[in-house]
């Protein structure tokens, strides 16, 4: 498709960063917004969980619906992505999900809020992706590497039911009933009609970068990763390029990762709620560090996060994607009850 563009001195994979560019301003914006937020949603404030479980479910309830109508249209498919797998690596998926869940507690926050945070002047933000980024690197590539390979070896053979379209109803049942359901209770969480609309814009976000760089961008001479909104990678992408960008070339998730920020800290410099904040303690900066570490080693094994494995991963009706994300949440779920202290007595200032 690409090649029927007819540019002669852009390729896919330059494109491919400024479709990331352009996906992020836009999610670092509505995020912004919305203050979009799954540990919100699991483990915020009583008074706000309802509120920020209906943010998120409605952003789902649209990438549902816009990512599978690209496939029923034969704009993509997900036959050949990693969420396919004939072999599901469930201890890695279920044990780095639960990873992942805990240390996004321990940082309030996941890495797509942490992006958004750092935006508005958040320092513990800053620390956080710094060493998510090491740690999920480190994973994939270096001291933890044989680790996953190891935990990721350990498989449960799906056959040919590696999504619920594979289920009887197919996909139109299975993915009709998840967004009616996320709808349903998006519409009754009491989140107000501007920001449930706004929320929706967000999930289809996903659907547009899976169609952007699945078939705008698909060219047979010059192919590109077949990608959504996601920040595992996107984010060990962007720490690397920045320090060696003269031998690594950007692509879709450096561009994804800057508009983010762009888009956020433009909202929150508008709105006025951009302000420099850091750690009040070094026990404070300990957990945060801790957390950032979990989040790093589980995404990875989970094979995304909130946002890579969730927002975007669900859509596509991969049981290895919706596993994850019920690890994510259970994850968070025991160690909230584990830690069992309000976030002033555990030093833990608000987001």
């Amino acid at each position: 498709m690409f090649a029927s563009f007819g540019f002669e001195s852009l390729t896919a994979a330059q494109a491919s960063v400024v479709l990331g560019l352009i996906l992020g301003l836009a999610f670092g914006a509505l995020a912004e917004v919305t203050r979009f937020c799954l540990r919100r949603a699991v483990a915020g404030e009583r008074s706000e969980r309802r509120t920020a479980a209906g943010v998120w479910l409605a952003a789902l309830a649209a990438a549902l619906v816009g990512t599978q109508v690209a496939v029923a249209s034969g704009f993509i498919g997900f036959d050949e992505h990693r969420f396919m797998n004939a072999e599901l690596p469930w201890l890695a998926i279920v044990g780095g999900g639960a990873m992942f869940g805990a240390g996004m507690i321990l940082t309030r926050g996941c890495v797509s809020r942490m992006t958004v945070l750092l935006a508005s002047g958040n320092l513990r933000a800053l620390t956080v992706l710094l060493v998510f980024a090491v740690t999920a690197h480190a994973t994939l590539k270096g001291t933890f590497a044989s680790v996953r390979t190891a935990i990721g070896s350990v498989t449960l053979p799906l056959g040919e039911a590696t999504s619920l379209a594979a289920l009887p109803g197919g996909a139109l049942f299975w993915s009709g009933l998840l967004a009616i359901a996320a709808a349903i209770f998006a519409v009754r969480s009491g989140v107000r009609p501007l920001h449930l609309g706004l929320a929706a814009l967000l999930g289809l976000l996903v659907p547009a970068g899976w169609v952007g760089t699945g078939f705008l961008l698909y060219d047979d001479f010059d192919p590109i990763a077949f990608e959504s909104l996601s920040f595992t990678s996107p984010t060990t992408e962007a720490l690397f390029w920045s320090i060696a960008s003269t031998s690594i070339p950007a692509g879709f998730g450096v561009g994804l990762l800057g508009g983010v920020i762009l888009g956020a800290g433009a909202l929150a410099l508008a709105s006025g709620r951009f302000t420099w904040q850091s750690f009040e303690s070094p026990a404070q900066t300990g957990r945060y560090v801790a957390g950032a570490a979990l989040m790093g080693v589980g995404g990875v094994l989970a094979g995304g996060c909130t946002v890579g494995a969730g927002l975007a991963g669900v859509p596509t009706l991969s049981v290895a994607a919706l596993l994850a994300l019920l690890s994510i949440v259970g994850g968070a779920l025991l160690a909230d009850r584990a830690l069992n202290r309000t976030p002033q007595a555990a030093g833990v200032p608000a987001e």
